[in-house]
């Protein structure tokens, strides 16, 4: 069985979906693995540290044609689709909620496609889980960046000559993202607060040394994957009136709430930038899908009123060769688990997780992505 790694067509995508070390696993496993020439590159890792483990090097593209397994990051192009043939898996971040063209073009030509998104939140499924894994580096790579252009110090420094307090950061959305967010920042010596719709977020905060805010509600907050709901208008006002109040003592504030299949929920209003200290930071995680500030700009960092909000669309891309490691190993627990070479059967359709990312079958496109 052949695994083919496509070179990212995505603008700005610098990850690769196979590392070499994960690659020489899948060889070991009786795979033969061909690399799209230089498709690593971007990651840090040359054809030849492939080609030293015994991955082929494809230089014209033409033996996609044969795979019967693609690793991509994000979905690639059309030209690459029309090369796979039919009966082929496509597995990678193929974003289904607002790629149904490309659900499409995949349906039509016979290829079976699992979105990595999709992994459910499961004991099972932890070691797959591509979300996790790279919310994690997004987290921590989330402060870093803003403190690069916070241009003070963050922790407290006591000197002979006076004290420098403290930079406070606001952390809005503590799924992974939002809790590594939270731990990079106090080790920089920050004092953080946070803030989640999922009143069982506040004791993840607090171990962690943050203080937790939120709207006091009974309402249920959280879908059955444990992931945040949208709420009800009420709520939404309330949580509004306390962040407008709260943020204005802010130095840095991180957004990451997402909810999963819909845009991006409106956190921090343009009048609640406006409030903020002059030299304060935005970092907008949420910005791919619509951003959880209304005057955030894709890939831009904007200044409004001397707030800096950076909008950075692939923040994961400058952390590529661990985010790629990170990814290729979570690609190469869920094959474990839906291809076995001595199996007659091979595939294994029935389990719930493939069930769960599978997007495309046999050309019909899952129920849950038909419009």
């Amino acid at each position: 069985m052949k695994i083919y790694i496509v070179k990212e067509t995505a603008t700005d995508e610098t990850r690769v979906a196979l590392v070499p070390e994960v690659a020489k696993k899948f060889i070991k496993e009786g795979f033969e693995v061909f690399l799209e020439k230089n498709a690593g590159y971007l990651s840090k890792f040359t054809d030849e540290d492939y080609s030293s483990l015994g991955v082929n090097i494809d230089d014209n593209k033409e033996c996609i044609s044969d795979a019967d397994i693609i690793f991509c990051v994000k979905a690639p192009d059309d030209n690459i689709i029309n090369k796979i043939k039919s009966g082929a898996c496509l597995i990678g971040l193929l974003n289904p909620y607002d790629n149904r063209e490309k659900l499409e073009l995949l349906s039509k030509k016979g290829i079976n496609a699992f979105s990595m998104e999709l992994i459910p939140r499961s004991p099972r499924a932890q070691s797959m889980d591509v979300l996790s894994s790279q919310s994690n580096l997004a987290g921590y790579k989330a402060v870093i960046n803003s403190a690069s252009l916070y241009n003070k110090a963050m922790p407290m420094m006591m000197t002979a000559a006076g004290t420098i307090a403290p930079a406070k950061i606001f952390i809005m959305g503590v799924g992974v993202a939002g809790l590594q967010a939270i731990a990079t920042a106090k080790r920089l010596g920050a004092v953080v607060s946070a803030t989640d719709v999922r009143r069982a977020a506040g004791e993840q905060c607090e171990s962690l040394g943050a203080s937790f805010i939120m709207v006091d509600e009974e309402e249920d907050s959280e879908d059955s994957g444990g992931y945040a709901k949208e709420m009800s208008k009420d709520y939404q006002e309330r949580q509004n009136k306390l962040i407008s109040e709260h943020i204005k003592s802010q130095d840095i504030v991180i957004c990451s709430a997402l909810i999963p299949g819909k845009t991006a929920p409106t956190l921090l209003t343009g009048e609640m930038v406006k409030s903020m200290k002059s030299g304060s930071v935005i970092v907008d995680m949420a910005i791919e899908r619509g951003g959880n500030c209304e005057l955030t700009k894709p890939n831009e960092n904007a200044e409004i009123e001397g707030v800096t909000i950076i909008g950075d669309m692939n923040m994961i891309g400058g952390l590529a060769p661990d985010a790629s490691n990170l990814y290729s190993r979570n690609l190469h627990s869920f094959l474990s688990l839906f291809i076995d070479l001595n199996s007659d059967e091979k595939l294994n359709w029935e389990d719930e997780i493939v069930e769960a990312v599978n997007i495309v079958k046999d050309s019909k496109i899952s129920e849950s992505f038909v419009k």
